[in-house]
């Protein structure tokens, strides 16, 4: 039901940015529709205007020396009211008496030209007559006779009832198309939405169909180009969470195997001790006892600190990376583990001189630095020397003069749970959670045999911003 509420809230929005667009192109449209109806309007009616002065003009006699209107019967029946309006004309004479008509009709200004469209001497203009707005046309005609010579001036004029009732007609017919059309533009968009949002319905329901431990990808087949970047994207996302469970699984089921045997070796040897009567193999025992329980703790330690290193890993990918002066941190750990370096014979010294800046989380920079520190003192012999230097360039250097690790043998002791065969109790997590700090701060990690003739560990990081 929310997958439904979802697509049906993107139609909607779709259609309501698609009303908004095409409201101003409607009412553009109704504006232009009105103008121009209302100027097909003037047109017609004015052709109408100009014929009636002509049937006016053409009625037009002379009689002792006097200008007089015959106006003929078809001029009369066009000036009879009508249902939008009405009619009204004036015929003045040469000398601008008032000859036929009504009077005080409104006289063109000196402004207004004579219009080009007809062949006659006829000036069209707007005006106000008995406290209404009309529309005339002044159209001039010669009168050469022999007892009369000049030019005679025949006024109509025409309420705008008319006009304005033509011009809403077309109004109204103009919006209803277009408001027709609107409709049934959006009807399509409709359906050519619903049509287009099909196969992300279909590939929703094949995500819905799946089991929860089905992580395969999703298939790109009838899927329209613009969703083949999410199907992508969706596919990427679940392979790097099929990894992420597979290493989940595999590192559970390592844990396990690795605290199952130190824990079952504890028992046993607590259990032997438990069934002697002597005080004295009481506390050997105890004293095993104890040597064991460290090494679990240290083993629950870094399977803690790899738990660490994935929200702290989430945490510098989200932004979360802080501004960090890598020889401060170099100097504070150098001076907590000078004690063990002093309790097992090992020379210690650190060449940190200048602040050197990198971005990163500092819990999980700590705990890098102490597990290289604490991999080169448990592979240094007594008498031995390490070297933890910061270098210019966001460099971190970890030497000793051990017997460092075989070229052959680098790359496979970042794997969780590698132990050398060396003689070392160790449980193969040091240089693991090392290579995952390192990847978790885009940095970049290096093995190779020091000037003291032991193993060299190199850290490069990024350069702080």
């Amino acid at each position: 039901m929310a997958e439904r509420t979802a697509a049906g809230s993107l139609r909607a929005r779709l259609l309501l940015r698609l009303t908004i667009l095409l409201t101003p192109l409607l009412l553009y449209g109704a504006w232009s529709a009105y103008w121009n109806g209302r100027a097909a309007a003037d047109t017609a009616y004015d052709r109408t205007l100009l014929a009636s002065a002509r049937a006016i003009a053409d009625g037009l006699v002379t009689s002792d020396g006097r200008l007089r209107a015959n106006v003929p019967y078809v001029a009369l029946d066009t000036f009879a009211y009508d249902s939008a309006g009405r009619i009204y004309y004036q015929v003045l004479d040469t000398e601008g008496r008032l000859v036929s008509g009504y009077e005080q009709l409104p006289a063109p200004g000196a402004e207004v030209r004579r219009t080009d469209d007809y062949p006659a001497l006829a000036r069209f203009y707007d005006g106000e007559f008995q406290g209404q707005g009309v529309r005339l046309v002044s159209l001039l005609q010669p009168v050469s006779e022999p007892e009369l010579n000049g030019i005679a001036e025949i006024r109509v004029a025409e309420t705008l009832g008319a006009r304005e009732r033509m011009a809403r007609s077309l109004l109204n017919d103009t919006l209803w198309r277009l408001g027709l059309l609107a409709l049934a533009a959006l009807l399509l968009v409709w359906l050519a939405v619903s049509a287009a949002l099909r196969p992300l319905a279909r590939l929703s329901e094949a995500v819905q169909d799946r089991a929860p431990d089905d992580l395969r990808p999703l298939p790109l087949v009838d899927v329209q180009r613009e969703l083949k970047p999410l199907v992508a994207a969706l596919n990427q996302f679940t392979e790097r969470l099929r990894g992420q469970f597979e290493r989940q699984a595999r590192f559970i089921a390592d844990a396990s195997h690795e605290l199952r045997t130190p824990l079952a070796a504890l028992k046993a040897r607590i259990e032997l001790g438990l069934r002697e009567a002597q005080p004295n193999v009481w506390r050997t025992t105890l004293e095993d006892a104890g040597q064991s329980t460290d090494k679990v703790i240290h083993l629950a330690n870094q399977l803690l600190s790899l738990a660490r290193i994935e929200s702290g890993a989430q945490s510098i990918a989200e932004g979360g990376a802080q501004r960090l002066d890598l020889s401060q941190l170099a100097r504070e750990l150098g001076l907590a583990l000078a004690a063990l370096a002093h309790k097992r014979g090992v020379a210690l010294a650190l060449e940190a001189e200048a602040p050197v800046w990198i971005d990163g989380e500092p819990t999980l920079i700590s705990e890098l630095l102490s597990n290289l520190l604490d991999n080169a003192l448990a592979h240094t012999v007594d008498g031995g020397n390490v070297v933890l230097r910061v270098l210019d360039g966001a460099v971190l250097e970890v030497e000793d003069d051990g017997p460092g690790i075989p070229a052959d043998e680098r790359e496979r002791v970042f794997a969780r749970f590698y132990r050398r065969d060396t003689g070392g109790h160790g449980a193969g997590l040091g240089l693991a959670i090392v290579g995952e700090i390192v990847r978790a701060h885009r940095a970049e990690i290096s093995l190779d045999q020091g000037r003291l003739g032991g193993l060299l560990v190199r850290v490069r990081f990024p350069g702080a911003a």
